[in-house]
């Protein structure tokens, strides 16, 4: 007698929703987060600022390029520890939510109503300091060193021509104003415990959103955004996942 088939039919379609549900809880998690991350952070600002200065898509794209390199590197590391039994990775990633949302929502209560306007402030010092240090490399270099020869300034210009200094300046600020931030932290411990293509997904359309916003918007948003706000809704957020856990079991596929 032949087995019947029926039954592999059915777990593969449970399987394959399993799958399904599990990108698009990531998905929506990464997305959610990030956005409540980001919204007012230091890297909003940069990508703010800088649009008013600069060409508005070698900005966008320097800064994008840095937040994907990122968010896939985060993504990367929380997927490392996957060789952990998921039970400790899952409730671990659950008492982090959990303290970044009590951290989160203690520092929105604290803050002042124009914190955004101080972090503005930081930021324009920074890239301000940057653009003398690009003047100074100018000046420096000249228009073409004469020594070395007419040789040496077409390989220059063509290397500039690809890679401007503005493009090298937007990755390099976002790059390390994202190392070790909030966001940042948020990726590897999503990456975690959810499915890693819907949070790295998720966390670029995040940041794609936050950054593009503030490119387009520039200072007029950067001056109209609440970050005592932001913070205090970030906190919920955090805490709505870390709540989500006493209903979900570990091996549920999320």
């Amino acid at each position: 007698r032949s087995s019947p088939v029926a039954p592999v039919h059915i777990v593969n379609e449970e399987s394959a929703d399993k799958t399904n549900l599990g990108f698009i809880h990531a998905f929506v998690a990464a997305i959610s987060v990030i956005i409540v991350s980001e919204l007012g952070d230091k890297t909003f600002f940069i990508a703010a600022i800088m649009a008013m200065r600069y060409n508005r898509l070698t900005v966008l794209a320097g800064a994008m390029l840095a937040l994907g390199l990122m968010t896939c590197l985060s993504v990367l590391f929380g997927y490392a520890t996957t060789v952990i039994p998921r039970v400790y990775t899952y409730y671990v990633s659950t008492a982090l939510f959990a303290i970044f949302g009590v951290r989160m929502l203690r520092e929105g209560l604290k803050m002042s109503p124009d914190e955004g306007q101080e972090e503005l402030e930081e930021v324009q010092a920074e890239i301000k300091k940057k653009d003398e240090e690009l003047q100074r490399t100018k000046l420096l270099n000249g228009p073409g060193d004469v020594e070395s020869g007419p040789g040496t300034t077409i390989p220059q210009k063509k290397w500039l021509h690809f890679i401007s200094p503005i493009f090298v300046q937007a990755f390099t600020l976002t790059f390390l104003a994202e190392w070790g931030d909030r966001s940042q932290l948020t990726t590897i411990v999503l990456a975690a415990r959810e499915d890693p293509y819907g949070v790295a997904v998720g966390g670029t359309v995040g940041h794609s959103l936050c950054t593009g916003l503030a490119v387009i918007g520039g200072r007029m948003i950067a001056q109209k955004i609440s970050v005592r706000t932001v913070t205090i809704i970030g906190g919920i957020v955090f805490l709505a996942f870390a709540f989500s856990a006493l209903f979900i079991s570990p091996d549920s596929g999320f």
